[in-house]
């Protein structure tokens, strides 16, 4: 494709910072280094119509981690590093509300809950022998208890009948959250180009050339966010995780009120608009949902709607009406990358599956690593 020199001219003519991903990470990126350099001139490169990772998709869960989650992390990270990603999850959200307003996204605190089926009598009871424990490790952050019992008022079947609370936990309108982001990114003179795909590039002592798709041209500086799918740029211990998802039409009367999670979180769900959306499952195959593929398998699938007909909704009728996926970023570790890879390139990646959560700080603790 020949560029017209209109084209040429108005969009990559110098261009001082290129950010790859449209997501939260990414146009949270251009956002703060828009507020530390005015004048800069910033351009974002989206592969999808959409934001084709996980920020269009996800479940909409402003969520630190469950009780269970919380002490599986214990088993592979020391004390210090979990009230670290828990201090950063806590963060990154209190920020991501500032920045867009608990209306823009239409943030509810509700509460989140953790279920336990019957027959998972074991990491049942070490959840309940743990949550005093676990309280204190939490008290520096929320100077309150997180973590509480509470008897089963949905009326889930097949499930011990206690369950545990966050007090803390809310939910958010992911498409509201990413339409205020857009908007202020382009308000903000922010150039956003979709169906861009960054193939490769290469750097040179004083810039970068970005090899596209469509077309080449040189940057400044090259920020790397597109976290479920840096393998595809960068050689860093980060790997795909597809998660899976659906969302039922419309059920009268609905009671069901807050975020839910199940199988150390592996599954979650929670209302919206009078609906369940209802997601996760990959460790019923790890392998392969280690995969960038937008799809959806039969396994996953037909767990979700067993779960739901089976302990969620074992009274009432229900129809799916939508099934989508969403591509994660995951790793050995929990901690994000965020990093100077070399001279002019940068990359903030590996959000594990928390990017409501992070994205927003890891967005701002990447535009910090330039000079």
């Amino acid at each position: 494709m020949n560029l017209s020199y209109w084209e040429i001219k108005s969009w990559f003519t110098n261009i001082d910072y290129t950010i790859v991903g449209s997501g939260i990470v990414g146009l949270s990126c251009a956002l703060s280094l828009k507020e530390r350099f005015p004048n800069a001139n910033i351009l974002i490169l989206e592969k999808g119509t959409l934001p084709q990772g996980a920020s269009t998709k996800n479940a909409g869960f402003a969520c630190f981690g469950s009780l269970s989650e919380i002490l599986d992390d214990l088993t592979t990270h020391s004390e210090e590093e979990v009230l670290e990603i828990v201090s950063k999850r806590v963060e990154g959200l209190q920020l991501l509300r500032k920045n867009l307003g608990d209306e823009a996204i239409n943030y509810l605190q509700y509460g989140g809950y953790e279920l336990f089926p019957e027959e998972d009598e074991g990491l049942y009871e070490i959840c309940l022998s743990k949550r005093e424990q676990i309280n204190s490790l939490l008290n520096p952050i929320f100077k309150d208890d997180v973590f509480s019992l509470k008897e089963n008022s949905f009326n889930y079947k097949n499930i011990k009948q206690g369950y545990i609370f966050n007090q803390f936990e809310g939910q958010i309108d992911t498409g509201l959250m990413m339409e205020t982001l857009l908007q202020k990114a382009q308000s903000k003179g922010i150039k956003i180009l979709n169906n861009i795909v960054v193939e490769d590039y290469d750097e040179s002592n004083n810039s970068v050339l970005v090899k596209t798709n469509i077309f080449e041209f040189l940057t400044s500086k090259l920020l790397i966010a597109t976290n479920g799918f840096a393998s595809e740029l960068i050689s860093e211990p980060v790997k795909p995780a597809r998660a899976q998802v659906l969302i039922t039409k419309p059920i009268k009367d609905l009671h069901i009120k807050g975020t839910f999670h199940l199988n150390k979180g592996y599954f979650y769900f929670r209302n919206i608009n009078d609906r369940i959306l209802f997601g996760g499952g990959r460790h019923l195959d790890f392998k392969g949902e280690e995969t960038t593929a937008l799809s959806q398998t039969i396994l996953i699938q037909s767990n979700l709607e067993t779960i739901l007909k089976n302990i969620i909704l074992p009274n009432t009728p229900f129809e799916i009406e939508h099934r989508w996926s969403g591509i994660m970023g995951v790793g050995n570790q929990k901690k994000a990358i965020v990093k100077q890879l070399s001279n002019h390139v940068f990359c903030g990646v590996r959000l594990g599956g928390m990017g409501i959560a992070i994205g927003s700080t890891i967005g701002n603790d990447l535009a910090q690593l330039i000079d």
